[in-house]
């Protein structure tokens, strides 16, 4: 068992943290709202901190899942990050989805520093963090990701490194690239059959069955069929990440027409108020307009 740290406590990490505190570890918390950092050593037993710094000291590992590039940033450098707070020798592993350029900003500072950095992006949505059952792609050191592997096992069904530092990163924007793909089509598929008069969950039932089955279509097309979006993950960090991927996708010379044109379908579930609505509301958008 080891002594472990844990930044950021949202509809994700707060599950995260929950498990290896669980699991026998001794964690410690820490939230930018500390009310939350409060009520969830109430739940799990475990410890919170005021600072990331104070969070990781005398850590053997420190995990985050935060918002954000900056919100990453801030909970890592400066007097109160968890940096000045780790010693020489351990490991930093990163769950948020972000740019690759911070990642390897981040991975700068903390090779600096003498510690490890594992950029290890999440997916599987607030489900698979409540069940222990989220896919984690990692890139970093592979010794450090060797290090922190069976500490990962404790939330995942898959995780795996899939190359040097922003390998990580690369890999779930490969992930947000599909989604966002698969969505669209199934929101097109549903609204289609609604228009043609057929039943969506007799049509579902069928062709879930051969090739057009997927994720998205077992497990959000009665949600989708039924006008409830109120779970999973919003449309205003699908957004995000999205742009980071379109971004990316400049730097490294890679054509994303489907993903800048369902960015935009997204943009227009935002007009519609949506923003905090899951991602499959798409399918509001095509019947919004008839």
């Amino acid at each position: 068992m080891a002594k472990l740290a844990f930044l950021g406590l949202g509809v994700m990490g707060g599950p995260m943290a929950g498990h290896l505190q669980k699991a026998g570890h001794d964690v410690t918390v820490y939230n930018r709202t500390t009310e939350k950092a409060r009520q969830w050593a109430e739940t799990y037993g475990g410890a919170m901190a005021e600072t990331p710094r104070e969070a990781a000291q005398g850590a053997d590992f420190v995990f985050s899942c935060v918002g954000n590039d900056d919100d990453l940033r801030s909970v890592c450098v400066g007097a109160d990050g968890a940096f000045a707070g780790m010693a020489g020798g351990t490991v930093f592993v990163d769950h948020t989805t972000v740019s690759a350029a911070v990642t390897r900003e981040l991975s700068s500072a903390a090779n600096d520093a003498q510690i490890s950095f594992v950029d290890a992006p999440i997916s599987g949505g607030q489900a698979g963090a409540e069940n222990g059952q989220l896919s984690i792609m990692c890139g970093g050191d592979a010794g450090a990701f060797d290090r922190a592997l069976p500490i990962m096992e404790v939330y995942s069904k898959i995780c795996r490194r899939l190359g040097d530092t922003g390998a990580g990163q690369m890999t779930k924007m490969c992930n947000q690239i599909a989604i966002a793909g698969l969505v669209q089509g199934l929101s097109e598929a549903l609204h289609f059959a609604q228009k043609a008069g057929l039943d969506g969950r007799d049509v579902v039932e069928v062709i879930s069955q051969g090739a057009a089955g997927s994720w998205q279509m077992s497990n959000r097309f009665e949600t989708m069929l039924d006008d409830k979006f109120d779970h999973g993950f919003a449309v205003d960090w699908m957004r995000k990440d999205l742009g980071i991927c379109l971004d990316t996708a400049d730097e490294i010379a890679a054509s994303l027409p489907v993903t800048a044109l369902v960015d935009q379908f997204y943009k227009d579930v935002q007009k519609l108020g949506g923003g905090r609505w899951d991602t499959s509301s798409l399918i509001k958008r095509l019947n919004a307009a008839g």
